[in-house]
Protein backbone atom coordinates (compact mmCIF):
# COMPACT_ATOMS: atom_id res chain seq x y z
CA UNK A 1 0.00 0.00 0.00
CA UNK A 2 1.58 3.33 -1.05
CA UNK A 3 2.17 5.64 1.89
CA UNK A 4 -0.13 8.35 0.49
CA UNK A 5 -2.95 5.81 0.22
CA UNK A 6 -2.37 4.66 3.81
CA UNK A 7 -2.31 8.25 5.03
CA UNK A 8 -5.58 9.15 3.29
CA UNK A 9 -7.37 5.98 4.44
CA UNK A 10 -6.28 6.58 8.01
CA UNK A 11 -7.27 10.25 7.93
CA UNK A 12 -10.67 9.40 6.43
CA UNK A 13 -11.33 6.72 9.04
CA UNK A 14 -10.28 8.95 11.93
CA UNK A 15 -12.59 11.69 10.67
CA UNK A 16 -15.53 9.26 10.47
CA UNK A 17 -14.78 8.01 13.99
CA UNK A 18 -14.63 11.59 15.27
CA UNK A 19 -17.92 12.47 13.52
CA UNK A 20 -19.67 9.42 14.99
CA UNK A 21 -18.32 10.31 18.44
CA UNK A 22 -19.48 13.91 18.21
CA UNK A 23 -22.93 12.76 17.03
CA UNK A 24 -23.11 10.59 20.15
CA UNK A 25 -21.99 13.48 22.36
CA UNK A 26 -18.67 11.78 23.07
CA UNK A 27 -15.05 12.87 22.99
CA UNK A 28 -13.36 11.30 19.92
CA UNK A 29 -10.21 10.87 22.03
CA UNK A 30 -12.10 8.35 24.20
CA UNK A 31 -12.18 5.84 21.31
CA UNK A 32 -9.10 3.78 20.46
CA UNK A 33 -8.69 2.68 16.87
CA UNK A 34 -7.12 -0.78 16.57
CA UNK A 35 -5.85 -1.39 13.04
CA UNK A 36 -6.42 -5.10 12.40
CA UNK A 37 -3.29 -6.22 10.58
CA UNK A 38 -3.92 -9.98 10.62
CA UNK A 39 -2.83 -11.71 7.38
CA UNK A 40 -1.22 -8.47 6.16
CA UNK A 41 2.56 -8.43 5.63
CA UNK A 42 5.00 -6.04 7.26
CA UNK A 43 5.21 -4.11 3.97
CA UNK A 44 1.50 -3.23 4.25
CA UNK A 45 1.80 -2.25 7.91
CA UNK A 46 4.79 0.11 7.67
CA UNK A 47 2.91 2.84 5.71
CA UNK A 48 0.22 3.01 8.41
CA UNK A 49 2.89 3.33 11.10
CA UNK A 50 4.49 6.10 9.04
CA UNK A 51 1.07 7.80 8.82
CA UNK A 52 0.84 7.85 12.60
CA UNK A 53 -1.16 4.75 13.56
CA UNK A 54 0.23 3.19 16.73
CA UNK A 55 -2.28 0.52 17.83
CA UNK A 56 -2.59 -2.74 15.88
CA UNK A 57 -4.45 -6.02 16.30
CA UNK A 58 -3.51 -9.59 15.40
CA UNK A 59 -5.51 -12.82 15.49
CA UNK A 60 -2.74 -15.34 16.11
CA UNK A 61 0.22 -15.43 18.45
CA UNK A 62 2.49 -17.13 15.92
CA UNK A 63 1.77 -14.63 13.14
CA UNK A 64 2.31 -11.70 15.51
CA UNK A 65 5.61 -13.19 16.72
CA UNK A 66 6.87 -13.26 13.14
CA UNK A 67 6.01 -9.64 12.36
CA UNK A 68 6.03 -7.39 15.39
CA UNK A 69 9.31 -7.67 17.32
CA UNK A 70 11.24 -6.02 14.48
CA UNK A 71 8.56 -3.39 13.90
CA UNK A 72 8.50 -2.52 17.60
CA UNK A 73 12.25 -2.24 17.69
CA UNK A 74 12.02 0.46 15.03
CA UNK A 75 8.94 2.15 16.59
CA UNK A 76 8.96 1.49 20.34
CA UNK A 77 5.62 3.19 21.13
CA UNK A 78 3.54 0.69 19.13
CA UNK A 79 0.83 -1.15 21.06
CA UNK A 80 -0.33 -4.62 20.03
CA UNK A 81 -3.71 -6.22 20.80
CA UNK A 82 -4.63 -9.89 20.45
CA UNK A 83 -8.17 -10.02 19.06
CA UNK A 84 -8.39 -13.70 18.07
CA UNK A 85 -8.97 -16.84 20.10
CA UNK A 86 -6.15 -17.82 22.43
CA UNK A 87 -5.14 -21.34 23.40
CA UNK A 88 -4.16 -21.71 27.05
CA UNK A 89 -0.79 -23.22 26.08
CA UNK A 90 0.07 -19.97 24.26
CA UNK A 91 -0.57 -17.78 27.33
CA UNK A 92 3.13 -17.17 28.06
CA UNK A 93 3.84 -16.05 24.50
CA UNK A 94 0.71 -13.89 24.40
CA UNK A 95 1.61 -12.09 27.63
CA UNK A 96 5.13 -11.45 26.31
CA UNK A 97 3.94 -10.12 22.94
CA UNK A 98 0.71 -8.22 23.54
CA UNK A 99 -0.37 -5.12 25.43
CA UNK A 100 -4.02 -6.23 25.50
CA UNK A 101 -5.88 -9.52 25.06
CA UNK A 102 -9.49 -9.30 23.86
CA UNK A 103 -10.51 -12.96 23.92
CA UNK A 104 -10.53 -14.13 27.55
CA UNK A 105 -13.49 -16.50 27.55
CA UNK A 106 -13.01 -19.48 29.91
CA UNK A 107 -11.67 -20.51 33.30
CA UNK A 108 -8.68 -22.47 31.98
CA UNK A 109 -7.47 -19.43 30.04
CA UNK A 110 -7.91 -17.15 33.08
CA UNK A 111 -5.73 -19.55 35.09
CA UNK A 112 -3.08 -19.79 32.35
CA UNK A 113 -2.95 -16.01 31.86
CA UNK A 114 -2.73 -15.38 35.60
CA UNK A 115 0.27 -17.70 35.87
CA UNK A 116 1.90 -16.25 32.77
CA UNK A 117 1.48 -12.68 34.05
CA UNK A 118 2.88 -13.58 37.47
CA UNK A 119 5.89 -15.23 35.81
CA UNK A 120 6.52 -12.37 33.36
CA UNK A 121 5.84 -9.52 35.77
CA UNK A 122 3.74 -7.98 33.02
CA UNK A 123 -0.05 -7.59 33.04
CA UNK A 124 -1.66 -6.82 29.65
CA UNK A 125 -5.18 -5.40 29.71
CA UNK A 126 -7.82 -8.11 29.32
CA UNK A 127 -11.28 -8.03 27.78
CA UNK A 128 -13.76 -10.78 28.57
CA UNK A 129 -15.22 -12.04 25.29
CA UNK A 130 -18.95 -12.73 25.46
CA UNK A 131 -20.71 -15.01 22.97
CA UNK A 132 -23.41 -12.41 22.63
CA UNK A 133 -25.47 -14.28 20.02
CA UNK A 134 -25.05 -17.69 21.67
CA UNK A 135 -23.51 -19.11 18.48
CA UNK A 136 -21.97 -22.57 18.80
CA UNK A 137 -19.14 -21.85 16.35
CA UNK A 138 -17.95 -18.68 18.10
CA UNK A 139 -15.67 -18.11 21.04
CA UNK A 140 -16.79 -16.20 24.08
CA UNK A 141 -18.36 -17.08 27.40
CA UNK A 142 -22.12 -17.49 27.73
CA UNK A 143 -23.93 -14.43 29.07
CA UNK A 144 -25.07 -16.43 32.10
CA UNK A 145 -21.45 -17.41 32.87
CA UNK A 146 -20.11 -13.84 32.72
CA UNK A 147 -20.36 -12.89 36.43
CA UNK A 148 -18.54 -16.06 37.54
CA UNK A 149 -15.80 -15.69 34.90
CA UNK A 150 -15.31 -12.04 35.83
CA UNK A 151 -14.95 -13.02 39.48
CA UNK A 152 -12.32 -15.60 38.53
CA UNK A 153 -10.43 -13.10 36.38
CA UNK A 154 -10.38 -10.54 39.18
CA UNK A 155 -9.29 -13.17 41.70
CA UNK A 156 -6.40 -14.08 39.36
CA UNK A 157 -5.45 -10.38 39.27
CA UNK A 158 -6.07 -10.03 35.55
CA UNK A 159 -6.49 -6.33 34.65
CA UNK A 160 -10.04 -6.57 33.27
CA UNK A 161 -10.54 -3.52 31.04
CA UNK A 162 -13.97 -4.41 29.67
CA UNK A 163 -16.01 -6.71 27.45
CA UNK A 164 -15.66 -7.74 23.81
CA UNK A 165 -18.07 -9.36 21.35
CA UNK A 166 -18.55 -10.20 17.68
CA UNK A 167 -22.27 -9.95 16.81
CA UNK A 168 -23.96 -12.59 14.63
CA UNK A 169 -23.16 -12.06 10.97
CA UNK A 170 -25.87 -10.65 8.65
CA UNK A 171 -27.95 -9.32 11.55
CA UNK A 172 -28.30 -5.70 12.61
CA UNK A 173 -25.41 -5.28 15.11
CA UNK A 174 -26.84 -2.43 17.21
CA UNK A 175 -29.02 -4.56 19.54
CA UNK A 176 -26.05 -6.84 20.30
CA UNK A 177 -23.79 -3.87 20.99
CA UNK A 178 -26.45 -2.38 23.27
CA UNK A 179 -26.75 -5.68 25.16
CA UNK A 180 -22.98 -5.88 25.67
CA UNK A 181 -22.94 -2.25 26.86
CA UNK A 182 -25.63 -3.11 29.43
CA UNK A 183 -23.66 -6.16 30.61
CA UNK A 184 -20.58 -3.96 31.01
CA UNK A 185 -22.50 -1.39 33.04
CA UNK A 186 -24.10 -4.08 35.20
CA UNK A 187 -20.64 -5.46 35.99
CA UNK A 188 -18.90 -2.15 36.59
CA UNK A 189 -16.76 -2.21 33.46
CA UNK A 190 -15.92 0.81 31.33
CA UNK A 191 -14.31 -0.80 28.26
CA UNK A 192 -16.25 -1.99 25.22
CA UNK A 193 -14.34 -3.64 22.36
CA UNK A 194 -17.02 -3.57 19.66
CA UNK A 195 -17.27 -2.48 16.05
CA UNK A 196 -15.43 -3.46 12.90
CA UNK A 197 -15.11 -1.98 9.40
CA UNK A 198 -18.80 -2.35 8.57
CA UNK A 199 -20.35 -1.24 11.85
CA UNK A 200 -17.88 0.84 13.88
CA UNK A 201 -20.08 3.95 13.69
CA UNK A 202 -23.04 2.14 15.28
CA UNK A 203 -20.65 0.74 17.87
CA UNK A 204 -19.42 4.24 18.75
CA UNK A 205 -22.99 5.51 19.14
CA UNK A 206 -23.54 2.67 21.61
CA UNK A 207 -20.44 3.25 23.70
CA UNK A 208 -17.46 1.53 22.02
CA UNK A 209 -14.13 2.43 23.60
CA UNK A 210 -12.13 0.26 21.17
CA UNK A 211 -13.00 -0.34 17.51
CA UNK A 212 -11.27 -3.08 15.53
CA UNK A 213 -10.93 -1.99 11.90
CA UNK A 214 -9.10 -3.90 9.18
CA UNK A 215 -10.45 -3.71 5.64
CA UNK A 216 -11.26 0.02 5.82
CA UNK A 217 -7.53 0.59 6.36
CA UNK A 218 -5.88 -2.24 4.45
CA UNK A 219 -8.48 -3.03 1.79
CA UNK A 220 -10.19 -6.39 1.40
CA UNK A 221 -7.98 -9.42 1.94
CA UNK A 222 -7.30 -11.42 -1.18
Amino acid sequence: MPSDDAKSRLADLREKIARAARTAGRDPASIELIAISKTHPVEAIRPLIAAGQRVFGENRVQEAAGKWPALREQTPDLRLHLVGQLQSNKADEAVALFDAIHSVDRSSLVTALGRAMDKAGKRPDCFIQVNIGEEEQKGGCAITDLPALLAEARAADLPVAGLMCVPPQDLEPAPWFALLAKLARDNGLAGLSIGMSGDYEAAIWLGATHVRVGSALFGARG
